[in-house]
């Protein structure tokens, strides 16, 4: 999925769009957020980068005509089918656009704000990718990922751990998924959400470990045998090896032989073998 959003003015912008900026992610890197998902709000991002950027400016003038034309562009996102806010918003982008070209062309970057203008006019042109990665040296990484994160719109989403998980160094499209797979299981013991999130932070979630872990989730474990089940979880060698002879003992040997293969499975059972 591409989110096209408006394209007021593009062309005479095009030529500066930064790839990377400074440490921070390329374009390239942004672009991949508004792919995890089937729907990326348009709204919610020039919203939420307008808001932002706009506060960066320096200059009380050109914060001023920024934030005409955001309103007016966030406007007319949310209301597409508005001819006269599409109006209004394209002449209010071109506009802004006019006067940062011409305040670059006076070499009056450092003091008015253009360079932070010009990322908000890559946001009101619907290139959110370009405009995030020229505005994170001034705005943050962090920020910047709450906006991109919010306006995915997915339901049964942990927001939060998508951002951490992003922050961390994950790539968008993997943080997304193990953000998709925990949403929808909010309702796991605090101990087993624990160690989902570890095996997220660690890359290791998949939809099978998060399957087998569901069936983990059902176990009534007492804070004795969910502390176990962690350890057993975590590959704790020395303790699988004395669960599956416990289990052995207790007439599952088919169980035993599972725990002692990794499969998740068998630790709900082999946990709940611990005396409460």
């Amino acid at each position: 999925m591409t989110s096209t959003g408006p394209a007021w003015g593009a062309d005479s912008m095009k030529s500066a769009v930064v790839e990377t900026a400074g440490n921070g992610h390329p374009a390239s890197w942004w672009a991949q957020l508004p792919e995890a998902a089937e729907r990326f709000d348009d709204a919610t991002a020039a919203e939420g980068l307008s808001d932002l950027i706009t506060a960066r400016i320096p200059s009380p003038l050109l914060r001023r005509e920024a934030q005409i034309a955001a309103d007016l562009v966030v406007r007319h996102l949310s209301k597409p089918a508005s001819a006269e806010l599409a109006e209004r918003a394209q002449k209010a982008t071109e506009r802004l656009v006019g006067t940062v070209e011409r305040l670059g062309e006076r070499e009056a970057g450092a003091s008015s704000g253009t360079c932070e203008a010009h990322a908000l006019c890559h946001a009101l042109q619907g290139r959110w990718a370009d405009a995030a990665a020229e505005a994170e040296p001034f705005v943050g990484a962090q920020a910047l990922l709450r906006v991109f994160v919010g306006a995915l719109r997915l339901e049964h989403f942990d927001q939060a751990l998508a951002v951490r998980l992003l922050g961390a160094g994950q790539g968008p499209g993997a943080a997304v998924r193990a953000a998709q797979m925990i949403g929808k299981h909010g309702w796991w013991p605090s101990w087993l959400l624990k160690v989902v999130n570890e095996r997220a932070h660690a890359g290791t979630l998949d939809e099978e470990t998060v399957a087998a872990l569901d069936r983990c989730a059902y176990a009534e474990l007492s804070p004795a045998q969910a502390r176990m089940a962690v350890r057993l979880l975590n590959g704790d060698e020395a303790l699988i090896a004395s669960a599956a002879e416990r289990l052995e003992g207790l007439g599952e040997a088919d169980a035993a032989v599972m725990l002692r293969q990794g499969d998740l499975t068998a630790v709900a059972l082999a946990a709940r073998s611990l005396p409460l």
